[in-house]
């Protein structure tokens, strides 16, 4: 063997062992946490410690799901969740057709606005946009969770649809419109199922943001039977403090959705950004 593919070898060989090493101090934390869920608590913090739980119990869960409010943050969640998956797919598709199937004056002017928005932080329009909503009486609704999700679904998630439509032949839409098919039926019946991996992406990453969101339950809901996954574990932990096998088990079960999503769909992920990023 040659000093070059010696080299080589040996280079290989350090990158994987280091990958490797990052990759477990990554994923160390949701180790932990599954393990913990599965311990009583005097367990949890034996030295050194214990990776195998003995005795192992799944009361922790039935906890969860019988002493805490975690089924119905879940409900709400979902409900929150979906209903924002609609809005996003369907306005964001919807917008994006009509910016890169359409021509029509400043078309590519507004397009440029829109992209320009994405650099605006959010914090410099949280205060306007509460007080709008707290005007229009939505605040401790889920208004302004949902509401946004069907004005749009978002400047990132437009400028997705769009690239991937872009790629679509036109040729396609000027036969249809050539037997009589309405735009509206070329969007729906043609260029909707050719998006499928776009639209899998845009769902995936809606579904995901959704599902984490923090901040904006936190600042629009103050009652707690309306409250998301997300602010109901962070109201639990304050509770149940001194009982973290508890809140490991509640961890477990919000963040698991997101886990088997991303698990299922990041095939549709890698090939759907790639797509998209073919042609400008």
């Amino acid at each position: 063997m040659s000093k070059k593919k010696i080299g080589r070898f040996v280079g290989y060989g350090l990158l994987y062992i280091g990958l490797l090493l990052f990759g477990f101090v990554a994923v160390m934390p949701f180790i932990w946490m599954v393990r913990s869920s599965f311990m009583e608590i005097k367990q949890i913090f034996i030295m050194p410690p214990q990776w195998i739980p003995d005795p192992f119990t799944l009361d922790n869960y039935v906890q969860v799901f019988t002493k805490t409010d975690i089924p119905k943050y879940f409900g709400n969640t979902v409900f929150v969740v979906v209903t924002n998956l609609i809005g996003v797919l369907l306005t964001s598709s919807m917008a994006a057709y009509a910016f890169s199937r359409l021509r029509w004056k400043g078309r590519d002017l507004i397009f440029a606005g829109l992209l320009s928005s994405m650099m605006l932080p959010s914090a410099v329009t949280l205060i306007p946009v509460y007080i709008g909503w707290s005007r229009l009486g939505f605040v401790d609704t889920y208004g302004p969770l949902v509401i946004p999700a069907f004005l749009g679904g978002g400047a990132y998630n437009i400028f997705l649809m769009r690239q991937f439509f872009m790629t679509i032949p036109r040729e396609l839409d000027e036969a249809a419109f050539v037997d009589g098919a309405s735009r509206l039926r070329i969007y729906w019946n043609i260029d909707i199922p050719l998006a499928k991996s776009a639209m899998i992406v845009v769902g995936l990453f809606c579904f995901m943001g959704t599902w984490n969101d923090f901040f904006n339950p936190l600042i629009y809901l103050n009652t707690m039977e309306k409250y998301t996954v997300a602010v109901g574990l962070q109201s639990l932990v304050g509770k149940y403090t001194s009982k973290w096998n508890l809140v490991m088990a509640a961890s477990v079960v919000v963040t698991m959705p997101c886990v088997l999503a991303f698990l299922i769909g990041q095939k549709h992920i890698i090939g759907g950004i790639a797509i998209t990023g073919i042609k400008g």
